[in-house]
């Protein structure tokens, strides 16, 4: 079993910034992806950022030199810097974490951007 705990959410004003991580526990080994995703109401959930265990990364077009997600393996915990964020970004985050066939998903957190 995996937990993802993920903390940095809130509101903040347009052209701000924020910094959401998620630490995950459990039954890990050390080939996974993990990434950040978003979900707004009315809206399938999409992809913000992705990293590979070999730190290969890949980002939604509209987030693309805004964002950046890391990783630290040694704790096995990923980051979302999101820079210059705009009311669009409004949405709950949920990290993600792909264990070979399985999906992890964090509870989410909210991220409101205020114009």
């Amino acid at each position: 079993q995996v937990q993802l705990v993920e903390s940095g959410g809130g509101l903040v004003q347009s052209g701000g910034s924020l910094r959401l991580s998620c630490a995950a526990s459990g039954r890990i080994f050390s080939v996974y992806v993990m990434g950040w995703y978003r979900q707004v109401p009315g809206k399938q959930r999409e992809l913000v950022a992705g990293i590979s265990s070999g730190g290969s990364t890949n980002y939604h077009d509209s987030v693309k030199g805004r964002f950046t997600i890391s990783r630290d393996n040694a704790k096995n915990t990923v980051y979302l810097q999101m820079n210059s964020l705009k009311p669009e970004d409004t949405a709950v985050y949920y990290c993600n974490l792909e264990l070979g066939l399985y999906d992890y998903w964090g509870q989410g957190t909210q991220v409101t951007v205020s114009s």
